[in-house]
């Protein structure tokens, strides 16, 4: 049952993708019509719903990567498919403490939020205060607000937390915050790393061997999708390749 102030995603008959907070006196307007969310709400997760010209619209729950991919965006963020491996490699569930640096738009932030359930806890550093105050207002667009704290900080400057279960660096130059990072975590935890080019990836590397951080993996992850049809089958004609390297490694023990 739909209920008013729910998130909902509605889907075009051409699979265009329109998400609404759930206001029964709101109307989206699309190129296929109006369409009351009144009669969106009267309706079901998974049914359809007919525009003033009667073009029908999916009404479904959005899942992680649909938010991901429909939040606002001033900068590029993390693809799904690096967030996912990053996710597990970091062990990232319920009730974990989690930092991250690089807020951006908020992407690998939600994933983390939507991760850490409600006894977990996001604490996520930027310093540059328009960054933040994005990524807050889309984890608050998705309703995940509540488990993230921000902070307008260098992080040249340490972070306030200790003991942390794991940590995510997206920033240019991480090899300059491995000292402030291990400071943060607690020993054993997981650390990761997501760069765009080999020269930042060397750097890192033998930055790592001085730090006290040890299980290095550098890798990638490539992505190809096949077009749907079954007489038809075979590979699209184009694929999301090298998104960037993604590079872990775990806090020595004291």
């Amino acid at each position: 049952m739909l209920q008013a102030g729910q998130l909902v995603m509605l889907v075009s008959p051409k699979g265009k993708r329109y998400f609404r907070v759930l206001d029964p006196e709101d109307t989206l307007h699309t190129h296929d019509g109006k369409l009351d969310l009144a009669d969106v709400l009267n309706r079901g997760f998974g049914a359809t719903v007919n525009t003033h010209l009667g073009r029908p619209y999916s009404i479904l729950l959005p899942t992680l990567y649909d938010l991901i991919k429909g939040i606002k965006r001033h900068t590029q963020i993390m693809y799904p498919k690096d967030i996912g491996y990053a996710l597990m490699r970091l062990g990232i569930g319920p009730g974990k403490r989690v930092i991250e640096a690089g807020s951006g738009s908020g992407g690998m932030t939600m994933a983390l939020a939507w991760s850490v359930g409600d006894q977990g806890c996001v604490f996520s550093y930027d310093r540059r205060e328009e960054f933040s105050e994005l990524c807050s207002k889309n984890l608050e667009w998705a309703g995940l607000a509540s488990r993230v704290e921000w902070f307008n900080r260098d992080i040249k400057e340490g972070f306030l937390q200790t003991d942390v279960d794991a940590l995510f660096l997206d920033v240019r130059t991480p090899w300059d915050y491995l000292e402030q990072a291990a400071a943060a975590m607690s020993p054993g935890a997981p650390i990761g790393f997501l760069l765009p080019t080999t020269n930042q990836v060397q750097d890192l590397l033998m930055a790592l061997e001085e730090a006290p951080f040890g299980d290095v993996e550098v890798l990638e992850i490539l992505l190809r999708k096949y077009k749907v049809n079954g007489e038809r089958f075979r590979p699209d004609d184009r694929m999301v390749a090298h998104t960037g390297f993604l590079i872990f490694a775990r806090k020595n023990g004291e």
